[in-house]
């Protein structure tokens, strides 16, 4: 059975690496709000690689370091300072240019807030080398909702009916998610 060349990629810990950023962003944060040597430590748990509500996350941080700053102005910085601080490896650039000028459609399907996610995307070049993104902050869907990969491949010029990749590292919403829409799945 031939599958059409769509790959959909998820973005944070797939295209760009977030932890290698949310490392330098902890370090950062401790050092500009004076908290010690074990704060960024602690930051990085709290964090479960990404996988908490993120306004939960800031409540916590300002609750156990007792910040005057309420929560939500946390947490506005966070999406601002992050874009800058994450990267894309250049083979992982080259790798999606390659699929596009192959005849390949890209996309980006990632969960979280539109400012941020979208502003990664563009500080790291993606958005140059992929047809479309689809981010749940902006579209108001999240995966594993099939309805956000339909929208996906909808924006890449494609439709799932014919098939097509998700690649991702979530169990749940990429690859899950991947496979209740027909994609074959990858975990990154």
């Amino acid at each position: 059975m031939s599958v059409q060349r769509l790959a959909l990629f998820d973005l944070d810990d797939t295209l760009v690496d977030r932890q290698l950023a949310f490392s330098a962003w902890a370090s950062e944060f401790a050092d500009e709000h004076d908290l010690g040597d074990t704060a960024p430590r602690w930051l990085i748990a709290a964090d479960r690689l990404g996988a908490g509500p993120r306004d939960q996350f800031f409540r916590d941080v300002r609750e156990h370091f007792a910040l005057t700053q309420a929560a939500e102005e946390l947490w506005a910085a966070f999406r601002v300072r992050m874009p800058d601080l994450v990267r894309c490896d250049p083979q992982v650039l080259e790798g999606v240019s390659q699929l596009r000028a192959s005849g390949w459609r890209v996309g980006i399907v990632s969960n979280g807030m539109a400012d941020n996610q979208l502003m990664k995307i563009e500080r790291t070049g993606l958005g140059e080398r992929v047809d479309a993104c689809c981010v749940s902050g902006d579209v108001g869907i999240r995966k594993p909702d099939v309805r956000i990969f339909r929208l996906a491949a909808e924006r890449c010029g494609r439709d799932l009916a014919d098939g097509g990749w998700m690649i991702g590292d979530n169990p749940d919403h990429d690859i899950a998610g991947g496979r209740a829409t027909g994609l074959r799945t990858n975990p990154s």
